[in-house]
């Protein structure tokens, strides 16, 4: 174990847990300068070459672009811009395949070069101090500047400390510790003065209190070049032993300042900031140079090389095109690896691009990186252990993720794994240690996606169910109150003051207006997502409740005033305006139905007019009722039997009309006429006064005597025969009105449901179609959620009023008759299935049984369909009356 072998000006070095010394290779490439990449006929630019979100494009395929224009700009807090290396022609942006170990597709930007290599305008900052911190941030993250090192974390998230965040040390890493790789090792060498110029921006954003740059004792070239342009500044050059994986930022930090970032921790909280000398390259020229990240320096070495070396290699440049700059011979090649060989993954696609963290290339040949032995059983030797230089247990680890039991790999820390692969590099077994934690890591972080997920709609579904509670809730009090009200009303007196009618009524309806109004207010506002939406849906719940009083005071000043006289003539005048408010409004409703059908841009307005009509008929409705129940009462006369007898004539000779115009229409739209219109409109108009009729008759049904009831005439000693069975009479009379009523606000109901659950489907549909070919930007893909969940919420809501709706209708069954809806199914299931059994019984006994038996099972059979029919009778009774026939 290596502990404190190394000092530098009496500076202290310190030591971590672990670490290998595998063979460096490094002579291959760092004996030339670094020399100009190629300049390929295409370029391919990942939107994810960083870590975070994926850069969002700003330009379209055929567009021509100059080197150096921002082609995508960073779209979250954590994302970086990505500019056009060189001038061309974008050609596409689609899926390619990028730089991952699965070889994965991801969308990319393609830009067909032009040779021209034409530059936009361009300025840098001859004096950086003259800006801002927030300014110089702004400009790295516009520059499109992340991690060089291999992470790719952008650089102006890592700058940008709060103000509670006090930085001690800034770690400049320049040790570059796996094997192969001599990118920084030349960048140092040839560029050193740019390298510590981009450290002095970083210093003027972060001021630490001390900057310090750790280079490995193997690069006495590159500490010299650093050495010298330090002259004279505040930089400490502190030389470290030779180790892998000295580089890893939480072992450099350990190494040059002795603090320990722990599990679970950033380094910004022990009060360090850790960057690359290629970051630090990178923000020179971006801030001084007014250049943006279109290149960086990659090392193509390995044995498969003719000319090993290093390139300043253009963002996008394929693999191959890189190769074949480098005289690779493909048939000389066993394994190309990008990166390093520990931290590095195979090329199975030489098709891939070269990415903002692209450091190595390399081409082997098939003896110098072999395929490796296969996996054998592990010998529990604990080599692992004691190289792993983040102090984890990788044998636990192994045993955890193979078993897929990832809470515990957690609790030992999987997490902290840096994925340098020295525990694979000294296994006898020959594990892909590194493979099966990649693996963990992956599945725990979909799992915790998953979740987020899941919480996310956990509280959509509590918060509609604490809204669906809170409306039943209010309804039921509402309900109630009402009910009190009621009986209030009944244990007053008759006698009451003399009260305005007339002036309650005109209150009554300014107090709906303004309700109307607020309600109007409040859509439009929560449609455009204003600020003031809770206001006014408090002032929409008050004008409600002003409304709600106000009808209540018309209400009790009709039950407690005197009958007017001439309430006769009030109830013919106001049947009329009923029936010419109901059949305005069912042709608003089909104008209205013909125009969203057809996309007309009137539709909505159509809609509106068709709500107001609706309004207007109900109103007119519920004075006709107030003027029904204020008429005085008709002394009991002879029946008028001509009077029903002539409307029911008058209703079967328009319905029988209304039916011949709906086989004609029909008969139209299928040959595609062209009066199809005409036809249609003829019957709504038949419908409309077929209706007309139907309420006319019920009224003169109602207003009626009841005829006398019949006296009944013994029970014969013979079973009754079924034609001649009364279905029992209800407990309580229904009025027919009411029962018409509910069954046309069930089908407007139903069919409000329908439309707002078909739009809502669609919406969801194109929403899932989006998130899944990932076409869309977050922005529309944030609205067309909006609107799948305003429309989940309006069909919701219609389905709670039709839901409610049928069981207040159930709830006057079960008042009416003594039983519910479904003990009256019940009865009419099980008389019918009884009546079937004695069939079946009867069938199978005719040709058998005797004489006397056939005749005992028929009068048996005769019973049961009388008592079918008393329960079929009852139970479609019941549905008729309250309307649920649909």
């Amino acid at each position: 174990m290596i502990r404190t072998l190394f000092r530098s000006r009496s500076r202290k070095i310190y030591d971590f847990h672990g670490g290998i010394h595998p063979p460096e290779r490094k002579d291959l490439s760092n004996g030339t300068a670094i020399a100009a990449g190629p300049l390929p006929s295409q370029l391919i630019l990942p939107l994810n070459m960083h870590i975070g979100a994926p850069a969002k494009p700003l330009v379209e395929p055929g567009e021509r672009v100059l080197k150096g224009q921002m082609i995508a700009e960073p779209s979250g807090a954590v994302s970086a811009a990505i500019h056009a290396p060189t001038s061309g022609t974008v050609s596409a942006i689609g899926p390619r395949a990028i730089q991952h170990p699965s070889g994965m597709d991801a969308i990319c930007i393609v830009i067909d070069t032009d040779g021209k290599d034409q530059w936009i305008e361009h300025a840098g900052v001859a004096d950086y101090t003259e800006r801002s911190p927030g300014e110089l941030v702004d400009t790295i993250r516009h520059a499109g500047i992340a991690g060089m090192g291999g992470a790719g974390f952008p650089t102006s998230i890592k700058v940008n400390l709060g103000d509670h965040q006090r930085v001690e040390e800034l770690v400049i890493n320049a040790v570059e510790c796996e094997p192969y790789i001599t990118a920084d090792d030349r960048l140092m060498r040839e560029r050193a003065a740019e390298i510590i110029a981009g450290i002095h921006i970083l210093q003027y954003l972060l001021n630490p209190r001390r900057t310090l740059i750790g280079i490995e004792d193997n690069k006495p070239d590159a500490i010299s070049a650093i050495k010298r342009a330090c002259k004279g500044c505040d930089i400490e050059v502190r030389v470290v032993p030779t180790k892998y994986p000295s580089g890893g930022e939480k072992q450099l930090i350990q190494l040059l300042t002795g603090k320990e970032v722990k599990s679970g921790q950033l380094p910004a909280q022990v009060g360090v900031v850790c960057q690359n000398v290629g970051t630090a390259y990178a923000i020179k020229r971006a801030v001084i140079d007014g250049e943006p990240l279109l290149s960086r320096v990659t090392t193509l070495t390995g044995e498969g090389v003719r000319q090993p070396g290093n390139f300043e290699v253009l963002l996008g440049t394929p693999v191959r095109d890189l190769l074949v700059h480098g005289g690779v011979d493909p048939d000389n090649i066993g394994r190309l690896v990008m990166g390093g060989p520990m931290m590095g993954f195979t090329l199975h696609n030489p098709a891939v691009p070269v990415v903002k963290t692209t450091n190595c290339i390399i081409a082997a040949t098939l003896e110098e990186l072999p395929e490796p032995p296969p996996e054998q059983p592990c010998i529990r030797c604990g080599s692992c252990a004691d190289v792993c230089p983040a102090n984890l247990l990788p044998q636990q680890l192994y045993w955890h993720a193979k078993n897929d039991d990832l809470e515990k790999a957690q609790h030992h820390n999987l997490m902290d794994c840096i994925e340098c692969g020295a525990c694979a590099y000294v296994c006898p077994s020959h594990i892909p240690l590194v493979q099966y934690y990649r693996y963990a890591k992956a599945e725990v972080r979909q799992q915790a996606a998953d979740q987020v997920k899941a919480d996310k709609a956990r509280q959509r579904f509590e918060a509609r169910q604490a809204r669906i509670d809170a409306e039943k809730a209010e309804k039921e009090a509402r309900r109630q109150a009402r009910l009190e009200a009621n009986r209030k009303k009944k244990t007053e007196t008759a006698s009451a003051p003399t009260v305005d009618t007339a002036a309650l009524k005109q209150a009554s309806l300014e107090a709906s207006k303004a309700y109307k109004a607020a309600v109007k207010a409040a859509k439009a506002a929560e449609a455009d997502n204003a600020d003031n939406l809770d206001a006014l849906k408090a002032d929409v719940d008050r004008l409600k409740a002003i409304a709600d009083k106000a009808k209540a005071a018309v209400r009790d000043a009709k039950e407690a005033g005197p009958a007017a006289a001439p309430a006769e003539d009030i109830v013919g005048k106001l049947k009329k305006q009923v029936g010419d408010a109901s059949s305005a409004y069912k042709t608003a409703v089909k104008a209205a139905k013909d125009a969203e059908a057809n996309g007309d841009d009137n539709a909505a307005e159509l809609r509106v007019k068709a709500d107001e009509l609706k309004a207007t008929a109900d109103k007119l409705k519920a004075e006709l009722r107030d003027a029904k129940a204020n008429a005085p009462a008709t002394p009991a006369t002879t029946p008028q039997v001509d009077p029903v007898a002539d409307l029911k004539k008058q209703v079967g000779e328009v319905s029988s009309a209304y039916k011949a115009a709906v086989k004609v229409a029909k008969e139209a739209d299928e040959n595609g006429a062209d009066n199809a219109a005409e036809l249609r409109a003829e019957a709504d108009r038949l419908k409309a006064e077929a209706d007309h009729w139907k309420a006319e008759l019920r009224e003169a049904k109602a207003s009626a005597p009841a005829p006398a009831a019949p006296k009944t005439p013994p029970a014969p000693t013979d079973t009754p025969k079924a034609p001649e069975t009364e279905a029992p009479q209800a407990l309580t009379a229904v009025d027919p009105e009411v029962a018409a009523k509910r069954q046309k606000r069930l089908k407007a109901l139903k069919t409000a449901y329908n439309m707002a659950h078909k739009q809502y489907k669609e919406a969801h549909a194109a929403l899932e179609r989006g998130e899944r070919n990932g076409d869309i930007p977050a922005e529309e893909l944030n609205a067309m959620q909006q609107k799948v969940d305003k429309l989940k919420g309006k069909a919701d809501v219609a389905r709670d009023a039709l839901d409610a709706l049928v069981e207040e209708a159930k709830a006057d069954i079960r008042a009416h008759t003594g039983k519910d809806l479904k003990t009256l199914k019940l009865e009419a299931a099980r008389a019918e299935s009884a009546l079937a059994d004695k069939q079946r019984e009867l069938e199978q006994q005719r040709d058998s049984a005797s004489e006397d038996t056939l005749e005992a099972l028929s009068s048996e059979l005769q019973a049961l369909e009388a008592e079918a029919q008393i329960a079929r009778k009852a139970l479609k009774q019941a549905v008729e009356e309250q309307g649920l026939q649909d």
